[in-house]
């Protein structure tokens, strides 16, 4: 397995940054590229940043001219680069923050875009079917390998809200806390079929029965996906279109079946009592369109009845789905006071 094409946005000592270095010369997978550096100690301080369904590792900071990343859009901020840098909510003067691709995504870790070592080329729709487990395992491992004993807190969005209580459930103790933002404890109804996408993507003329590497990939079914999904997310029309061009050229479509067959099966409303060892905050926005926030206070009810010591918070926002992060100041001082007491 190839690690993650994990950007550490910010790293402690130089000997934390020389361990992150050498875990790069170890796997191939993980560009140089992908990783920014800014000075911090490291200690007991480790923040864990996981992404969305359809995002990167790009949590914060922007690339400097010239250079490029896998996952980062040129000239782009990252997606929670209004909560992470130096005195902000997620403070990099104070913590270190590793920002880590998910397993089975487009953008640096094994995916399906992945070179297999049997055949030479991507693995494509061989690539074995993952679940959140495997994804949170497969970050045990980078932040084992980190020399890390513990994290201050696994923080998210969207699928990155299912990475973070996926974490609480799979290493109880392992982290003072979780922040799980525009997402739930279960996969939401409201996604649409597995087998729709699947059929949707088939659709492009460059498919080939799902091998398409060599006929220029399938940029405009990709395009069109991404655009319909924006626009569900609460975007405008405009800023759908010029997001789903860019979008398009990055990402890998075996990753969006991959990632949404794992979203699927996603449930831990079951293992609440896994969770009691994780102080966890929960946000969600009222007007997003993917997650119920009708279902969310009997979320919240469950989780205090195992003994789950949780915040909720129900942002005013009408940014949909991208509340979280483009009204990112609405619950920066929420954060920042639940990160700064665990």
């Amino acid at each position: 397995m190839r690690y993650a094409s994990s950007g550490l946005l910010s790293t402690g000592s130089s000997a934390a940054r020389a361990r992150a270095l050498e875990l790069l010369a170890a796997h191939p997978g993980a560009e140089p590229k992908s990783f920014t550096f800014i000075p911090a100690k490291l200690e007991d301080n480790a923040i864990l940043m996981v992404h969305g369904y359809t995002s990167s590792h790009h949590a914060a900071g922007k690339n400097a001219p010239g250079k490029e990343g896998r996952g980062v859009v040129p000239g782009a901020a990252g997606w929670f680069d209004k909560l992470i840098g130096p005195g902000k909510a997620i403070d990099t003067g104070k913590f270190f923050v590793i920002a880590v691709n998910a397993l089975g995504s487009a953008h640096g870790s094994s995916g399906p875009n992945t070179i297999d070592p049997s055949t030479g080329k991507p693995y494509g729709p061989t690539f074995p079917h993952i679940t959140l487990r495997d994804m949170v395992a497969s970050q045990k491992l980078l932040v084992d390998s980190l020399g890390l004993k513990s994290l201050v807190a696994v923080v998210g969005p969207s699928m990155g809200g299912f990475q973070s209580f996926q974490w609480a459930a799979s290493y109880p103790g392992f982290m003072k806390g979780i922040a799980a933002s525009v997402t739930a404890p279960k996969a939401p109804s409201r996604l649409g079929g597995l087998e729709a996408l699947q059929k949707r993507l088939a659709s492009d003329p460059n498919w080939n029965g799902g091998w398409y590497y060599e006929n220029g990939g399938i940029p405009k079914v990709l395009e069109e996906i991404r655009y319909d999904t924006l626009l569900n997310y609460g975007a405008t029309e405009a800023d759908a279109r010029a997001a789903a061009k860019v979008w398009a050229k990055m990402y890998d479509g075996h990753s969006l079946v991959t990632l949404r067959r794992a979203i699927d099966s996603f449930d831990i409303t079951h293992q609440y009592d896994r969770l009691k060892q994780a102080k966890v905050l929960y946000v969600n926005s009222k007007t997003d369109k993917l997650f119920d926030i009708a279902l969310c206070p009997a979320y919240v009810s469950d989780m205090r009845k195992a003994g789950v010591d949780i915040t909720y918070v129900e942002l005013p926002s009408d940014k949909g789905h991208m509340a979280s992060h483009q009204d990112a100041e609405m619950w920066a001082p929420i954060l920042k006071a639940f990160i700064d007491k665990l």
